[in-house]
This record gives structure tokens, C-alpha cells and sequence, in this order.
């Protein structure tokens, strides 16, 4: 079976609007305008996944049905712009509230399920995050890493995936 290329993507501050701390709330969940970035990683033969740690369910901040709610809009938001989604990976732990995980980034427990699910090519993959642990978590997956500032339009670094 011939290998797939993706680029992984966080989430908070990447594909939606970092608001400082967890976005707890549908409310507060707000869609960046990143469509035309990413129909052009689609369009150059990359699928689109996300990986994001959600230690806000573990500190009970809020529910797995709400962030599945999120989720759902963000999947629904990108295909109405012609976008896929094809998965969502992310880690319900804090190491406070739940200990130790091999999910949460920086550790690249996600990214592996990712690898391992869809049969994808680290090599030619990428992993986009705003902070350092995603670059972290990237590079022990055997990702290609791309810091961005949280907010950043993802046309800014486009350049970056070949």
C-alpha cells in the first residue's frame, strides 16, 4: 500500500482562535479564516489532520460532548468551503488531574495513531503548531515541524509544505 502524506495540524491558534487559555465554550469557539491555505495543502496531495491536547476535559472544564460539538463545526465549517478534515486526535489528560499519558504533547502519541491509522509517510508530512511542544511532539513522530504564532494566517508559511 502506497504511503500518504499529511499534514497534521494543531488546533487551538492554528485552526481556530487562541483566546489565551482553553476554549471551554461553542461560544468562544471561533473558526480562523485559513480555507484558501489549506485548500492549497489539499490541493497538493496531503490529507489534513488535527492534533490537539484537551486537558481542560480532565480539569472538568468541560464535556466530551462539548468539545465534540466544536469538532463537528470545524469538520462541517472546512467541507463547506470545499476542505476535508479527515480526523480529529486528541488527548482528554492532564498530568495534574489524570497523570502521565503518552498522548498530550509533546509526546507524539497522537501523531502516531495518525501515522499509524491512515498509513502515512512522516517524511513527506508536516505538523503545523503554535507553541513548542507541537514542534516537539512533530519531531519525535518524524514529522517535518512549523512554528507559527498563535492567529497566524497559514498563507503566511504555506511556502513551507512542498
Amino acid at each position: 500500500m502506497e504511503k500518504v502524506k499529511a499534514v497534521f495540524l494543531d488546533r487551538d491558534g492554528v485552526l481556530n482562535k487562541e483566546i489565551g487559555d482553553y476554549v471551554c465554550s461553542f461560544n468562544d469557539f471561533v473558526i480562523l479564516d485559513n480555507f484558501e491555505a489549506l485548500k492549497s495543502i489539499v490541493d497538493k496531495g496531503y490529507i489534513l489532520l488535527v492534533a490537539t491536547n484537551q486537558g481542560g476535559i480532565a480539569k472538568s472544564w468541560y464535556t466530551i460532548s462539548e468539545l465534540e460539538k466544536m469538532h463537528r463545526y470545524l469538520i462541517d465549517t472546512y467541507k463547506n468551503n470545499g476542505i476535508k478534515i479527515t480526523d480529529i486526535f486528541y488527548c482528554p489528560h492532564h498530568p495534574d488531574f489524570t497523570g502521565e499519558c503518552d498522548c498530550r504533547k509533546p509526546k507524539p502519541g497522537l501523531l502516531l495513531q495518525g501515522i499509524q491509522k491512515y498509513n502515512i509517510d512522516p517524511n513527506l508530512s508536516y505538523f503545523i503548531g503554535d507553541r513548542e511542544r507541537d514542534i516537539e511532539a512533530g519531531n519525535a513522530a518524524g514529522l517535518n515541524g512549523i512554528l507559527i504564532n498563535s492567529n497566524q494566517p497559514l498563507i503566511e508559511i504555506i511556502h513551507l509544505i512542498k
